[in-house]
């Protein structure tokens, strides 16, 4: 779903490490000269499995299964899981409680109306508890939690770095660079002008996208008006945009734009919350939006990761607690998905040490 930490966000690009070096937002043009691979990305280490053990039909996943559904169990989990979040936060100098207040206090209430289209019928999935949360997104108080969510969401994925803004500027910097090369690669003379971020949450991909590629014009689209509200309410706190972020409340399954209208279309964290069927829904759904030779770029969670496939069983137990279609998303083949749908040039990259960001284009005509 989405993040940023302040109005004043910079991308970085790794060298070692976790050393880093500012790197100015600039407009991707495809021309002739930009055929060439831009330099190696920093690798991280993949584990020895396909998935993890507490993932699918395994003997494991299924004693986490029944652990989940016993329902006096679960509400203990629940509560948990939230406390893992929150106090892991505030051990990072995340202030939590202080940045939800400061949601919460605010007339962000207002920007609701503006955004929200009351006819929109929400899949059932979507009305299901994630995230600790008994509305799931459908909540002002999941919306207000959504920045220090992602901030402590950033830093479990470079724990290294020294701040909560170093992190998510590491961890999103790798993905915008895994999308330049992709597009630099394959889009054969074509410009990202038009870019939609589908699941944008409060806003932060989006930002991400917009800081990128600032000649071009971004819409976030969520099926949160909560979440919405907050993007808009963050987004009119800044200087004025040469293009202003156009806010789309709609199911991204089935967005009502017009097809062939974007270069570039991106889910970033949104999958992993997704059933499989809307999974697919969401890959076709991005075809049909993408003009010849645009791109989507999807990251989330790696079933590979090193780092995801060693996490101790109290660990992963809280966190499908929360994620009700976590072994969906594991044992969805996401890169044939997307193979099948019509995408081609489809590439996997492991971009942080948690996450992966899959690409593939749409063939040019």
């Amino acid at each position: 779903m989405a993040l940023h930490v302040s109005p004043k966000w910079l991308a970085v690009e790794p060298t070692h490490g976790t050393q880093t070096r500012p790197r100015s937002a600039v407009r991707v043009r495809c021309t002739a000269q930009s055929s060439s691979a831009p330099a190696t990305s920093p690798s991280y280490e993949e584990g020895e499995l396909e998935r993890p053990r507490w993932a699918g039909e395994t003997p494991l996943s299924r004693i986490v299964a029944a652990i989940i559904e016993f329902k006096p169990l679960y509400s203990i989990l629940k509560f948990g899981a939230r406390q893992v979040f929150i106090s892991t936060a505030q051990k990072k100098e995340i202030p939590w409680v202080e940045m939800r207040k400061q949601i919460m206090s605010s007339d962000v209430y207002k920007e609701k109306a503006a955004v929200e289209d009351p006819s929109l019928v929400y899949p059932d999935y979507y009305l299901k508890p994630f995230h600790a949360y008994d509305e799931g997104n459908l909540s002002w108080l999941a919306a207000a939690e959504a920045e220090p969510a992602t901030m402590s969401m950033a830093l479990r994925a470079i724990p290294e770095a020294s701040s909560a803004e170093e992190a998510n500027s590491v961890m999103r910097g790798n993905w915008l660079d895994a999308i330049k090369r992709h597009h630099l690669q394959f889009a054969k003379g074509c410009e990202i002008k038009d870019i939609l971020d589908i699941g944008c949450s409060i806003g932060i991909s989006t930002t991400f996208l917009v800081e990128k590629y600032p000649s071009a014009k971004v819409t976030g689209l969520d099926l949160s008006p909560y979440f919405l509200a907050v993007a808009q309410y963050k987004e009119t706190r800044r200087p004025p945009r040469k293009n202003p972020i156009r806010w789309v409340h709609a199911n991204g399954e089935s967005t009502g734009l017009s097809s062939a209208s974007f270069d570039l279309v991106s889910l970033a964290y949104v999958i992993h919350e997704c059933p499989q069927r809307a999974t697919i829904n969401l890959v076709k759904e991005a075809f049909r939006l993408l003009r010849p030779g645009g791109m989507i770029a999807i990251t989330d969670n790696s079933p590979k990761s090193k780092k995801l496939q060693d996490l101790s069983p109290v660990l992963f137990t809280l966190m499908k607690s929360t994620e009700p279609f976590l072994d969906e998303y594991y044992t969805l083949n996401l890169e044939e998905t997307m193979r099948r749908v019509g995408f081609v040039n489809v590439q996997s990259l492991l971009t942080d040490p948690r996450h992966r960001t899959v690409t593939g284009t749409v063939l040019l005509s």
